[in-house]
């Protein structure tokens, strides 16, 4: 047929592309948790929506005040934060946004334009780009407010710059795509990430003293004037040439505009031209054949540190220490719970707290601190068989029982939990000094009790609404949209909980009654966490074959 008919056009393939992937959503929404997913993404692109028309009430009103005014410093700053938040937002949420897997696309006869323009498309159906193209709008209702006569060339400006921001962000997605194609790369980087995020917050002390006085105002202008030749300094500054009426300004920072789109187009032509042609980012290295004799094979007996463990739990505790060593961007998230002690510890506890001028008491601070920590690494127990792949079918065919399968995974998270609490603690003490006895015995059964009555609620939603994960990447990483709000329920109602038995102590001036009514719900989840495994072993059954497809595409 390829000789009698001809070729489709550029936008016949692109709509073909687009129709298939509709087909293929709509597919997936007739599975009952592909449907539960959808809603919670619906649910959290509510708040999202709020988010974005809050922001473009505001960005409507700055440039209405700015150009009405004369204050066209203003319009400056409005680009720039909208180009700031358009290209390093992709990079903060890259572990949970849907990659664009380019090698899918070439299954289809495209045409190298008809696969650029794709590409270059998916840029701007993404959400900071959805946000900044929201708020350049309304910056431009805003000066059209103010003068009508503006209302051509801000639009015109405002196109330019959606197209470089889509441009630039499609290429820098592109860089750090071949960047991260390495394990190693990806965890150094993840870690510099992590760091700088972190010593950021240390760094307000020295931010507050040279931003007082005088001296902010004479740093602001000598930054501008840095600034200037940058694409959102150039927009600002062609909006503002045409409030003015000096068209040769204005004509000078829409051609520099164009410039810069003409670059930043050129090289991302070039690295989808190099993905086009079948490019393989990938980490794996070739077969290599090692000689070995069987002289000089020693035979040396090992100790099994879990001997006293059952073999089927001792062989699933070994696997998941070996996945949780190899996956460096777990191993660098475990380094969080400790920096967060430190950097909540010096601002709002201790002898000269740097937020509050009063310090937060050692028996507040202290368990509200232990609650966050719970927050923040509870959270992937409730997809625990993310990493397992085509593996969770042996399973299923191994000699065990599902509950030993849950239960030694379950036994993993609380090896971690008790680490960094431990740690935490230990920590805490060192910095702002120990709580009260009461306090510390309350918060010790408080973490039982909410850490082992999430495990048996985490292993039933692990089990329905299961996620693949990919391992060692930190792209699409994204989790089960219901796994994630039962887990923000879940976690929130505990944390409830938890906080009227701590204040009922204060309110009857019993202090040790927290510690003894939490005592009492540790005992009880614990029952409830062993009587809950047998049940779960035939919802794992049920739910076999979800596993198995979700899990081993």
């Amino acid at each position: 047929m390829a000789d009698v008919t001809s070729g489709a056009g550029i936008f016949a393939q692109i709509w073909l592309v687009a129709e298939l992937r509709w087909r293929v959503l709509r597919n997936l929404i007739r599975k009952r948790n592909s449907r539960l997913d959808l809603l919670g993404l619906v649910w959290a692109a509510f708040f999202a929506s709020a988010f974005v028309i809050g922001l473009c009430w505001l960005f409507w009103w700055a440039a209405y005040f700015s150009v009405s005014t004369g204050h066209f410093d203003w319009l400056l700053l409005l680009f720039w934060s909208i180009f700031l938040f358009w290209q390093a937002f992709p990079i903060f949420v890259a572990g949970f946004g849907a990659p664009f897997e380019f090698r899918t696309l070439l299954r289809f006869p495209l045409r190298f334009s008809a696969f650029y323009i794709i590409g270059l498309a998916y840029g701007l159906a993404d959400f900071a780009a959805v946000c900044g193209t929201c708020w350049l709008l309304s910056v431009a209702v805003g000066v059209g407010t103010a003068k009508l006569i503006l209302v051509p060339p801000v639009l015109f400006v405002v196109l330019l710059f959606v197209w470089m921001n889509i441009t630039l962000e499609r290429l820098l997605s592109s860089w750090f795509e071949r960047l991260l194609a390495r394990r190693r790369t990806r965890e150094l980087l993840f870690g510099l990430f992590i760091l700088i995020s972190v010593s950021a917050q240390f760094l307000r002390p020295v931010i507050v003293h040279y931003s007082e006085g005088a001296r902010a105002s004479v740093s602001l202008v000598r930054l501008i004037s840095f600034l200037a030749p940058f694409p959102p300094s150039l927009a600002g500054s062609a909006v503002t040439a045409a409030a003015q009426g000096h068209i040769s300004q204005f004509l000078v920072s829409v051609a520099a505009l164009l410039v810069y789109i003409t670059i930043l187009s050129a090289l991302l032509w070039r690295r989808f031209a190099a993905q086009y042609r079948g490019e393989e980012l990938s980490e794996a290295s070739g077969p290599v054949r090692m000689a070995t004799s069987p002289s000089s094979i020693a035979v040396t007996r090992k100790v099994d540190p879990l001997g006293f463990l059952s073999p089927q739990l001792a062989a699933i505790l070994t696997k998941e220490f070996k996945y949780l060593v190899r996956n460096g961007f777990v191993l660098i998230s475990l380094l969080m719970p400790p920096l967060l002690v430190l950097l909540f510890s010096s601002q709002f506890a201790g002898k000269h707290p740097s937020v509050t001028h009063a310090r937060v008491s050692t028996d507040s601070f202290f368990p509200g601190m232990m609650g966050y920590l719970i927050l923040m690494l509870m959270t992937p127990a409730y997809n625990c068989f993310a990493y397992e792949g085509k593996g969770i079918r042996n399973y299923y065919t191994a000699p065990v029982r599902f509950r030993d399968v849950l239960f030694a995974k379950n036994l993993m998270y609380a090896a971690i939990l008790l680490f960094e609490i431990v740690f935490s603690i230990t920590l805490l003490s060192e910095r702002i000094g120990p709580p009260s006895p009461p306090v510390l015995t309350a918060t010790i059964f408080a973490l039982v009790f909410a850490v082992i009555g999430q495990f048996a609620i985490a292993n039933w939603v692990s089990l329905s609404f299961p996620r693949k994960l990919e391992y060692g990447s930190m792209r699409g990483q994204r989790g089960s949209g219901v796994s994630i709000w039962i887990a923000f329920g879940v976690q929130i109602l505990l944390g409830g909980i938890c906080a009227v038995i701590l204040f009922s102590g204060r309110w009857t001036g019993n202090p040790w009654l927290p510690a003894e009514a939490f005592a009492v719900l540790a005992a009880a989840s614990l029952g409830g966490y062993f009587a809950a495994l047998d049940a779960l072993s035939v919802v794992a059954e049920e739910k076999k074959e979800v596993l198995i497809e979700t899990l081993s595409k």
